[in-house]
Formats: structure tokens, C-alpha cells, sequence
């Protein structure tokens, strides 16, 4: 890389430096993340005094961001403001072909007397991270005057001939110093992150996922931390045998990106991808406390199939969300909701092959019609289905969202199931991978995320899977991305241009499958698709290993 272009204030995200300035919350799960205040170059009348931007022997002050750190519990911890002052050699201490690079970044909190620095902080004025080629300083050197209330010793001679990576602190009195203190075995911590920083950034580290693809991180955490206080009471009325904290705050993550997905998919709240018309009023009015009652939301409300204890549905419900849980049994926390969830819980079975019927058929048993009925009522036209580990629903949220023409829908996978077998790599995945048209190339897509299937070859299949994030490096090594590429395809297959989230949740099946918008071709309406999805149920039918559950328990108590 070319020395100018190190420059702070060109630096690329996801470089050594920048890494430390931006992301604080990688070092510390007590922070949320930074949030940058200013920036400013020596001259400027924002630069900081002397106070935070130490003279460092034979290097300049260059750069200046002040942040902001914003805890991960607010309630707890509170935020801190901090001085990140980037270093550069000056003129007669430069190496050739160095000359402007920065080599120092020193962090200094920003505290008013007599206040304290929050947990998540090390005691100290200030930490400085450098960089020390060995052609231009000898290991003996130090980079402050101050350098007795250096918590390091001299370094020992570098082992590596290009440089050595050091961390100097300026403690505050009375803070232990010794191998076995905080402090120490925060530094050293910190030393290990900038060297796999460094180490990751010369070996053109890749990311396997991307995060917040389709929902900003910021945008997600202000409203999650928001809906977890409104929610974090659930943890002690917990009435299942799981683990309450995780179970509340994974659906409470959810809940948080679905509101937030609503908000930028539903604009003007007068149509489905299918043209359904608004099943319900529009929102109120912005409301202070919880804006998002004022969001826009699926014009159909939402379905929350296979919702298990009906959490996602309650918090949803509670959040002025229109839509209903749907389960094959009630379960033991169901009673305990307040009356306005309970109402939209519902016991009922899912019955695929009802849009293969007709209510007036006349070789159809009385429960068979009775399930067929309830399932078209369940899946209004324009609602948006869920499937929150939705096991053997999980495959059919494509196809029910194209034969009721919902407006969208999102599954969360876990354990893998096709139509009417579990799913198992090559078996299952040659038997039921959609054929895809060649001409259905992702330039086709109703939206610029989202992806729609390349042509069979294996390189671009593997850049199918690249683009819509399924797995990082493309790997189908395991069932489950296996299973994730055969959802992908088949969505796609029936319509569905895919989009892929890696959601914020405490879960290893947090990956997110999303259709929220029909491929438009010119050659190819939605009669296609639908016939397709009709297809696949008719497939299932003649294999004759299908068939609709039973409803558990009193089904029409709830």
C-alpha cells in the first residue's frame, strides 16, 4: 500500500489502526460501540490541548478523533468520551519511504475532576499502541518522558527484523502494576488483538460473514437496547423449563429486526408484492417512548408459524404489531400473556395441500376440509410469515408466501427438513434442488441485495452463495449451509428474490433467509411461479409420506 494512502484520514476500514478507533466493542463486550464526535488536524481550533495530546520524542501529532463509547447496559455502565490521537514521525526522525505513516495512536479519556472512569476503561491517562520499525530505534528507547510511570519494562530485543508492535500506559495513582493486575493482562490482550489485527491485515484476512446487510448495526442497537428494557421483565416471569435468558433475549433480537426490516420494506403501506391491499388501518401517530408504533408494517400483519411459546408473537402483539402465532400445541407460557396475545395465539395444523383443494370437494373427510379452510384463513393475502426454527415448516414458507400471496416472509433455519423427509446433503439436496432458469441472473432482481441463482455451473454457484451470504467462503461443507444454499434455491425458484442476514442473536442458527420481493420478468408473471409451488405440493402428495399433523390439546380455546 502505497504511504500516502495510510494517511488516518483516509484509512480503510477494516485496517489495524482504524479497527482500534472504530470498533472499541471488539476489545470489550462491556462496550456497544463509538460513535465519532469530531475530527481534527494540528491548526484546527478543535485540536485538543496538551493536556490529552502528549510531545512524544521524535514524533508528531498528525490526526484527532474524539469519540464517544457508549456502554452495552447504559443502566449500568456509563459512557465516556476519549481523545484518539494518531502519531507520525517527524522530519528528522522519518525512514525512507515512511515519512507521514502512522506509527502511534494514543487514547486518552476525556474525565471531569473527580469523576471516575467506568469499568469497562483501564485506570490509566493515557494507552498508547506503537508501531517501532527496528532500523529507526533502539529497544531501550521510550516514548514519553514520563516513561517511570510506564507500567512496561524496556523491551527485549525484537525477534522479528521488521518491527516490534509495544503498548505504553500512563497509570492513574494507585493503580496495581504488577503481572498479575487488570491492567497488565488488559495490555496484554490488547497487544495480542493489535497483532492479530496487523497479522490479519497482511495476510488479506476475509471476513467469512458480513453483518448488518440489510439493517445498520447502529439502527439495531438503539432499538434493541430500547425493546430490551421494555422486555427484560419476561426473564423473571419465565414459565418454560428453557434457558429464560436466552430464549427472551434471542426473540427480542428478533422482534427488533423485523420491526426494523418492516420499517424499510413497507414504505407507504398501501401494497404486498402481490398487490394485496392493507388488511388493517395505518399506525398511530410517532409516539416518543416506542416510535416504532408509528413504523411502517405488512399490510396483511404478520404469521408467525411453528411460534412454540409464543414469545416473538407477545412481544410483537405488545408493540402494536397486527398477526397472529400459530402452533400445533399450547404452551405452558401461552395462558400467562395477557389478553391481548393470548387472543392471537391459535392451536391449528398447517395443511400445505389446501390450495390443491377445494372446500365443496366432495371425497374430502370433514377434518381434512376443516384444515384446508383454517389454512387459507390463517395466511391472509399481504400478511408477512415467520419461521423462527420452524423445523418442518421451515422448507414451506416459500411456497405458502407465493400461494397467498404474502408480502413477504422471513425463516430462521435450524433443524433441516425438506417437504417430508429431513434433510440430508446429496440425497435430499439432488432430489429436490430446483431446476433454475439461465436467463434468471441476478441483474434481474427486484432489489439491488438481493440475488437470484446463476446458471448450474459450480464456479458461479459458488458465487451465488458468495453474493447472498450464506456461508461466507461458499463452503457447503456442513448440513446446515448445505441446507441454507437448497432454501436459497428454492425461494429463488418460486420468485423470491433472497436476501441473507447473520442476525445479532445469542444463537449459532442465527442465520436469516428473507424474501420480501417478487422477481419481475417480462417474460414470466406470477401465474409461473405459482404453478410451481403448486408443483412441488402435488410431488408431495403422490409421494404419499406427507401428512398434516394433528392439533395437541383443546384447539378451540385458543
Amino acid at each position: 500500500m502505497d504511504p500516502d494512502d495510510q494517511l488516518f484520514g483516509r484509512l480503510p476500514r477494516g485496517t489495524p489502526i482504524s479497527q482500534l478507533v472504530h470498533h472499541p466493542e471488539y476489545n470489550s463486550t462491556l462496550i456497544l460501540r463509538s460513535e465519532t464526535v469530531s475530527e481534527s488536524t494540528p491548526g484546527d481550533a478543535s485540536f485538543p490541548s496538551f493536556e490529552f495530546v502528549l510531545p512524544l520524542d521524535g514524533l508528531r501529532a498528525v490526526r484527532n478523533v474524539h469519540r464517544r463509547l457508549l456502554p452495552r447496559r447504559p443502566g449500568r455502565d456509563k459512557g465516556l468520551e476519549q481523545h484518539c490521537t494518531l502519531y507520525a514521525f517527524d522530519n528528522d526522525q522519518r525512514e525512507e519511504g515512511i515519512e507521514g505513516v502512522p506509527c502511534a495512536l494514543v487514547l486518552s479519556p476525556i474525565v471531569k475532576p473527580g469523576e471516575e472512569l467506568p469499568y469497562y476503561h483501564p485506570t490509566v491517562s493515557h494507552l498508547a499502541f506503537r508501531f517501532v520499525p527496528n532500523s529507526s530505534q533502539s529497544p531501550s528507547e521510550h516514548p514519553h518522558d514520563a516513561s517511570s510511570e510506564s507500567m512496561t519494562p524496556p523491551p527485549e530485543p525484537p525477534i522479528s527484523p521488521e518491527a516490534t508492535l509495544r503498548i505504553d500506559v500512563l497509570p492513574l495513582p494507585g493503580t496495581p502494576r504488577d503481572p498479575n493486575s487488570r491492567l497488565y493482562r488488559t495490555c496484554l490482550a490488547l497487544l495480542e488483538t493489535l497483532h492479530r489485527y496487523g497479522w490479519g491485515a497482511l495476510t488479506s484476512y476475509k471476513k467469512r460473514v458480513r453483518h448488518d446487510v440489510l439493517v445498520p448495526r447502529e439502527t439495531y442497537q438503539d432499538a434493541y437496547l430500547a425493546l430490551r428494557t421494555r422486555h427484560a421483565h419476561l426473564v423473571g416471569e419465565w414459565r418454560e423449563a428453557t434457558d429464560p435468558l436466552k430464549h427472551v433475549f434471542e426473540d427480542i433480537g428478533i422482534a427488533t429486526f423485523l420491526m426494523l426490516l418492516w420499517k424499510g420494506t413497507f414504505q407507504d403501506h398501501s401494497s404486498s408484492p402481490s398487490g394485496a391491499k392493507p388488511a388493517s388501518p395505518p399506525p398511530p401517530p410517532p409516539d416518543a417512548v416506542a416510535p416504532w408504533r408509528s413504523w411502517p408494517r405488512p399490510p396483511g400483519g404478520f404469521v408467525d408459524l411453528g411460534c412454540g411459546n409464543g414469545l416473538l408473537t407477545h412481544i410483537l402483539t405488545s408493540e402494536s404489531y397486527t398477526g397472529v402465532g400459530v402452533d400445533l400445541r399450547a404452551r405452558t407460557s401461552w395462558e400467562h400473556y395477557p389478553p391481548s396475545t393470548r387472543a392471537q395465539l391459535r392451536v391449528r395444523a398447517l395443511d400445505p395441500t389446501a390450495y390443491l383443494r377445494r372446500s365443496s370437494d366432495s371425497d374430502l373427510d370433514p377434518s381434512d376440509r376443516n384444515n384446508a379452510e383454517e389454512t387459507r384463513r390463517l395466511l391472509p393475502e399481504g400478511a408477512f410469515l415467520i419461521g423462527n426454527h420452524a423445523d418442518e415448516l421451515t422448507p414451506w414458507l416459500p411456497v405458502l408466501a407465493t400461494l397467498s400471496g404474502a408480502s413477504g416472509y422471513a425463516s430462521i433455519p435450524c433443524c433441516a427438513w425438506t417437504f417430508d423427509v429431513r434433510f440430508s446433503r446429496g440425497a435430499s439436496a439432488n432430489r429436490f434442488a430446483p431446476e433454475v432458469d439461465e436467463r434468471e441472473v441476478d441483474e434481474e432482481c427486484a432489489h439491488p441485495d438481493a440475488v437470484v441463482l446463476p446458471p448450474g455451473e459450480q464456479d458461479r454457484a459458488m458465487d451465488f452463495v458468495e453474493k447472498l451470504n450464506l456461508g461466507g467462503d461458499g463452503s457447503t461443507s456442513s448440513s446446515y449451509s448445505a441446507y441454507r444454499v437448497w432454501l436459497a434455491r428454492l425461494s429463488v425458484w418460486l420468485g423470491w428474490a433472497v436476501e441473507c442476514e447473520i442476525l445479532r442473536i445469542p444463537s449459532t442458527r442465527n442465520w436469516a433467509l428473507i424474501g420480501r420481493r417478487r422477481i419481475r420478468r417480462e417474460d414470466r408473471d406470477e401465474s409461473v411461479y405459482r404453478a410451481r409451488a403448486l408443483a412441488i405440493i402435488e410431488g408431495v402428495v403422490q409421494r404419499g409420506t406427507f401428512k398434516t399433523r394433528k392439533p395437541e390439546g383443546k384447539a378451540g380455546d385458543h
